[in-house]
């Protein structure tokens, strides 16, 4: 299992320190993408990924993603039989129009290039104007608001743990 994460304020480590506590991660195997990440070898060495990142700007994925998702979105990149799931951080009241669309950008990305994508939870546990990590009626992954919502992050972290328990078990 490997944890690939591009974070600028740390609160997307929040989830992180909550995957290496229940899947006992090793320290290696966890990647931030801004200093730890080479090439997309790094993510083709793992068959079950969890891939985080903050959202910034009009949904984007934090900044280091950017050359990965490129070079998956080429389509010579193929992740068929890797299993990935979805974290990150947004701001729901500021940003409530694309609150944690960078989940929805990295499903979009992975699962296009074969990834099976896990982790699934209720879409009720939010409130926001539009997501793209919005998917069939579910969210794609796990989104944390410390900033406006913090007392909702362990609920949604739980949640979240026990889908993807179930779907590695």
């Amino acid at each position: 299992m490997g944890v690939f994460v591009g974070t600028a304020g740390g609160t997307s480590m929040k989830i992180v320190e909550a995957l290496v506590k229940a899947f006992n991660i090793d320290e290696e195997d966890i990647f931030n993408m801004e200093d730890d990440f080479d090439e997309i070898d790094d993510l083709l060495a793992y068959d079950v990924l969890f891939l985080g990142s903050s959202t910034w700007g009009q949904g984007d994925t934090h900044f280091s993603w950017v050359d990965a998702l490129l070079d998956i979105d080429t389509g010579d990149v193929d992740f068929a039989g890797k299993t990935v799931a979805f974290f990150g951080a947004g701001d729901s009241h500021k940003h409530s129009e694309n609150f944690c669309s960078a989940l929805g950008k990295l499903y979009q990305s992975f699962t296009s290039a074969g990834a099976r994508a896990i982790g699934f939870i209720p879409k009720q546990l939010y409130q926001y104007d539009f997501s793209l990590a919005e998917v069939e009626e579910q969210w794609c992954g796990c989104g944390i608001d410390e900033i406006n919502e913090a007392e909702k992050t362990s609920e949604r972290i739980g949640a979240w743990l026990s889908s993807l328990k179930q779907a590695l078990s």
